[in-house]
């Protein structure tokens, strides 16, 4: 019986290739790779298990059809979910060939469930809106200090990332104080936290000079926290250098933009304000070297002008002499002048002491005068005086002086006191006027 390459070649056809299945595997795959990879897909979770190794076996299906998934251990450790069959998800991956089977497989990279694109269309409003109100903007970002007198550093006490920055400080820079202001990262309460945190360090006991707000990597769900609103403008107003560095290098949050710088990693982050120490020493030992020189310049500039003017002096007892003779110049000149001021003070002296009795007999005169004026005033207001015109001094029993009738009854007995001497009368009758 004839086979069929025998039948094509009677007809005159062409004879098709012969594949390898393998090989025929593999050229679907690359061929899939180009058309289609990467790719992401949306769909119902269905068949998910988890093997001993870590790796996840799944497909994801919809109503017009069903895809074979599997999930590396790598991948499925970074997952904040736990998936169920019946589960809406989101898948990344590459589509390929599972030749063993030659099954067609997607190869999941990211899982997420359906629905965090809202959160992705979320986060671009807000950075939209706060790019509008200018706090992105270059001109507002402050430099790094050289050397910070204290590195404060917000994140969760339990975080991975907290390790990475201490460890890399402690290496760098073992010599500057780390504050550390803990605060959730994830989670409902994180933006609050967060806020708080930052606030704390600048209002700490220590001169805190650049503020490290961290995290390590996740999902968009787990670095929600840092799209926050609140804390963005926190960030923003924050009165010292804030650096971001939340999450992976391919990681983006709100934070990142308002913040005065952005590391692609926490250690990063403490990198840039940790200069190493040895290159700090080195710096300090090329300062030390430059201001050795300027100092040894100085020397020699002021032991040539010492030679120039030791050139100039010539012979010293010259210069002595010139020197004692103006010496005696300003002593003569200064007797004089101390002789005319002790005779001006002998002249002064002789008429202050011709007038002071002068001066002292005519105060003593105006004294007198003014004791003899006093005198005459005095006897003037005398009740002794106004007596001997007439008048008499009533008193009541007490000795109560009465100056008016509203004072005295019928039958009342008062002192009439007189020029020279006094009498009691009794009243018989009042009438005022």
């Amino acid at each position: 019986m004839p086979d069929f390459a025998d039948f094509a070649h009677s007809f005159g056809a062409p004879l098709p290739r012969v594949w390898p299945v393998g090989a025929l595997c593999r050229a679907v795959a690359d061929a899939l790779e180009v058309r289609f990879n990467p790719v992401s897909v949306a769909g119902e979770l269905s068949g998910y298990t988890r093997a001993a190794s870590g790796h996840s076996y799944f497909s994801v299906k919809d109503a017009g059809g069903q895809i074979r998934c599997a999930m590396f251990r790598r991948a499925a450790s970074q997952l904040d979910f736990t998936p169920r069959d019946g589960d809406q998800v989101e898948l990344q991956g590459r589509l390929g060939v599972y030749e063993a089977r030659g099954d067609l497989q997607l190869v999941v990279e990211r899982l997420r469930r359906a629905g965090q694109g809202t959160l992705f269309e979320q986060f671009l409003r807000l950075k939209a809106r706060l790019e509008a109100e200018g706090w992105f903007d270059a001109a507002r970002k402050r430099p790094l200090p050289a050397s910070p007198r204290a590195i404060g550093v917000v994140t969760s006490l339990g975080a991975a990332a907290l390790h990475d920055v201490v460890t890399a400080l402690q290496r760098r820079v073992p010599h500057i104080p780390v504050v550390i202001a803990p605060a959730a990262v994830q989670g409902a309460n994180a933006p609050a936290e967060l806020v708080q945190a930052l606030a704390a360090l600048q209002h700490a006991p220590e001169p805190i000079d650049v503020i490290l707000l961290v995290r390590g990597g996740g999902s968009i769900d787990d670095l929600w926290a840092f799209n926050d609103e609140h804390l963005a403008r926190a960030v923003a107003q924050c009165a010292v250098p804030v650096i971001s560095g939340v999450g992976h290098e391919t990681d983006f949050t709100i934070a990142d933009f308002v913040a005065d710088l952005r590391a692609p990693t926490p250690t990063a982050a403490a990198e840039l304000v940790a200069a190493p120490r040895a290159q700090l020493l080195a710096a300090l030992q090329q300062l030390g070297q430059r201001l050795q020189s300027a100092g040894q310049r100085v020397l020699d500039s002021h032991q040539q002008r010492l030679d120039m003017a030791t050139a100039r002096l010539g012979r010293p007892s010259a210069l002595v002499a010139r020197q004692q003779m103006t010496l005696a110049r300003y002593e003569q000149q200064l007797r004089h002048a101390m002789q005319v001021r002790l005779e001006r003070l002998r002249a002064q002296q002789t008429q202050m002491a011709e007038r002071l009795p002068r001066a002292c007999a005519q105060a003593l005169q105006r004294e007198r005068q003014r004791l003899s004026h006093i005198e005459l005033r005095l006897q003037a207001l005398d009740p002794a005086v106004v007596l001997q015109r007439g008048y008499a001094w009533l008193a009541d029993e007490d000795g109560q002086p009465l100056s008016r009738v509203t004072q005295l009854q019928p039958g009342q007995t008062v002192r009439a006191t007189l020029v020279d001497g006094w009498v009691d009368l009794t009243v018989t009758q009042r009438a005022a006027r």
